[in-house]
């Protein structure tokens, strides 16, 4: 089978730099430098604190589509969906910002933003550059996700150097035992996805079989396939703090109705 990662990586590079080439880092550096002088309170809101302090650690995700399914919502409004997460609970919000095979942009944080969401916004891209992390920070995000399976430990390491110089937390994910090592890097929250990024298979035996191995003090998120709220009792009681939910609430035709019935069920 393909490796979906490595292609959407590839792809990834070649994107970076034709963003670079209509809006060049020095021009988008400027304009970030410029954000953070102003009252800009609403990007730093910490997930972190939001997760541990919530009683349900819900990431509620907008994600239209994805490589493995196709079209989830394709008609999902990005000033709708988010903001009707948040009247529903949601602890935190997660924004798919790939275009290629998500069907995302950063203009959708914009979007929610302008919406009324002010609850952590997680920007959910393949961040290989720094010049994403510019990106995240000026559409309005709050957090971005670091993924280990494409970055070196030294990538990782100086990418959340930077997140942090820009005032963003870290969601750092992992998914086999191999890349725990990376939670040495001691990123804001630790994630463990259950579906694998090469095959997009997957199990939530993964966030069972790993966080035991993850430091004791790490707040723990466990990611993808979760659609039942007895799995978020048993991953409560092994520990996870947060959980990544997308796909089980886009199929629904009002996908914050369907988070506030699965937190009901909780």
């Amino acid at each position: 089978m393909r490796d979906i990662l490595e292609e959407i990586v590839a792809h990834k590079r070649i994107e970076v730099e034709k963003f670079k080439e209509v809006f060049s880092e020095t021009a988008l550096h400027a304009r970030v430098e410029e954000l953070m002088t102003t009252q800009d309170t609403i990007e730093k809101v910490s997930m972190r604190k939001a997760i541990v302090e919530s009683p349900t650690g819900i990431i509620a995700e907008f994600k239209r589509k994805s490589p493995s399914k196709g079209w989830i919502k394709e008609e999902g409004r990005p000033d709708i969906i988010p903001l009707s997460y948040q009247q529903n609970g949601a602890s935190a919000v997660s924004i798919l910002t790939d275009s290629r095979y998500f069907g995302g942009k950063d203009d959708f944080i914009v979007e929610a933003r302008r919406s009324g969401v002010n609850i952590p916004i997680l920007y959910k891209n393949f961040v290989i550059d720094e010049y994403q992390l510019f990106q995240a920070r000026l559409c309005g995000a709050s957090a971005a996700l670091l993924i280990a399976a494409e970055l070196t430990k030294a990538e990782c390491r100086n990418l959340l150097r930077m997140a942090h110089e820009l005032q963003l937390e870290v969601l750092l994910e992992m998914h086999s035992e191999e890349e725990l090592e990376y939670a040495d890097l001691e990123p804001d929250l630790c994630g463990i996805n259950n579906r694998n990024l090469g095959t997009f298979v997957t199990s939530v035996d993964n966030s069972f079989r790993l966080t035991s191995m993850l430091p004791k003090e790490a707040v723990k998120v466990s990611e993808s396939g979760i659609s039942n709220p007895d799995t978020i009792r048993q991953l409560k009681q092994a520990g996870f703090n947060g959980f990544l939910i997308g796909e089980c609430f886009m199929k629904e035709e009002n996908p914050g109705e369907a988070l506030a019935k699965f937190i009901s069920e909780i």
